[in-house]
């Protein structure tokens, strides 16, 4: 992984993946506005349809469009994909609803350098529908996680959680809005954190700072 002084020196440089709608690369988009640690220097889906595209054609951020559908099976994707991300030299391959479960070769290839959000407060809820789960478990809270990926799915060590409580009556439809809000909270900030050096992921887990996290990551509060 490059180095937190070359990180801190030079603008880090993301290549984000989507699928859909693109709302956590707006907000990453937006707060690098703000905070200009890192740039985003391409966007890549596996959907042409994908919003997502236009958000980072209106931000002037290069767009490749990949359909996996193209491909005879998911290895051949996933290195078709790499040599798409590669040709930009990323620091740091940010996963931002994209919809695709990944290859060890991927997953190791971008090995500390590779994070994800999660709607759920991890290790609850891996998968889909996390938020019809999390009510029909009975769960008194929910939430999202940013983690850093590895071969097990949604498995990595987890980098920050936000929680909210869930209401008597809510839908799953009523926790997406809630988490998605969260979502554009704290994945700018896992992003900026990386950009700045001060996240590694070692041996132990995720660090920041040069404190390892809990397994539950650092426990953000808006």
């Amino acid at each position: 992984m490059t180095d937190s002084i070359s990180l801190a020196s030079k603008p880090c440089n993301i290549v984000v993946l989507i699928s859909g709608s693109g709302s956590n690369l707006q907000a990453i988009i937006d707060d690098l506005a703000q905070h200009p640690t890192a740039r985003i220097c391409a966007v890549v889906s596996n959907r042409a349809d994908a919003y997502g595209l236009v958000r980072a054609q209106r931000a002037g951020i290069a767009q490749h469009v990949l359909n996996h559908k193209d491909f005879a099976d998911r290895l051949a994707f996933d290195k078709a994909l790499m040599a798409v991300i590669d040709q930009h030299q990323p620091d740091l391959v940010v996963l931002a609803g994209f919809m695709r479960i990944l290859t060890p070769e991927f997953t190791r290839h971008y090995a500390q350098r590779l994070l994800n959000i999660h709607p759920s407060l991890l290790p609850k809820h891996k998968g889909l529908n996390t938020h019809q789960r999390a009510i029909d478990e009975g769960d008194q809270e929910h939430g999202c996680s940013v983690h850093f990926v590895t071969e097990e799915l949604d498995g990595g060590p987890v980098v920050i959680q936000a929680a909210l409580p869930i209401q008597s009556g809510e839908t799953a439809e009523d926790l997406a809005l809630k988490v998605h809000a969260l979502e554009h909270q704290i994945y700018p900030l896992a992003v900026r954190w990386f950009a700045e050096g001060r996240l590694q992921l070692s041996e132990q887990g995720a660090v920041l700072d040069g404190q390892h996290l809990a397994n539950s990551g650092f426990q953000f509060h808006s």
